[in-house]
């Protein structure tokens, strides 16, 4: 099929976001887009729970959330899934590389978002990834020619 609708990997995504306003704007982009979002909370206890009961493709998790604990913590628990994490987040960490597969830097724009997503959609399938501006992937990437 020429113009066809591309197969996707990752159509079922749990946001976890503590700032209300960017949970809010990320839940209405990615489900304009046509994603199912699974759910979004705010801390990692329901997070965990969304991902005992539900089945998700991908995480989209800011580092920190409410409460003491973290979106580190639920993307180390989501890789022994092996649910991939993205993160969203303006604060830096350290072994990001070693348990998501990816992170856009707050502020991001809704392309950023979806690109990063595109592009973790085209890893997952074993296809070559391009990096777009504004987004840093730790999977292995592949120029396209």
């Amino acid at each position: 099929m020429l113009f066809g609708k591309r197969k996707q990997v990752v159509k079922r995504i749990l946001i976890v976001e503590d700032e209300p306003l960017t949970a809010f704007d990320n839940e209405n982009i990615l489900g304009d887009a046509g994603y199912e979002i699974v759910a979004t909370v705010d801390d990692l206890d329901e997070a965990l729970n969304v991902l005992g009961r539900e089945e998700v493709h991908l995480i989209l998790s800011d580092v920190r959330l409410r409460g003491d604990r973290t979106g580190i913590e639920l993307a180390r628990a989501a890789k022994k899934q092996g649910i991939p994490t993205l993160f969203a987040t303006g604060h830096e960490y350290e072994g990001a590389q070693e348990i998501a597969v990816g992170c856009v830097r707050k502020p991001y724009t809704d392309r950023q978002l979806m690109k990063a997503i595109e592009c973790i959609d085209r890893h997952l399938q074993g296809r070559k990834v391009k990096v777009p501006k504004g987004v840093e992937l730790f999977i292995a990437v592949k120029e396209e020619g």
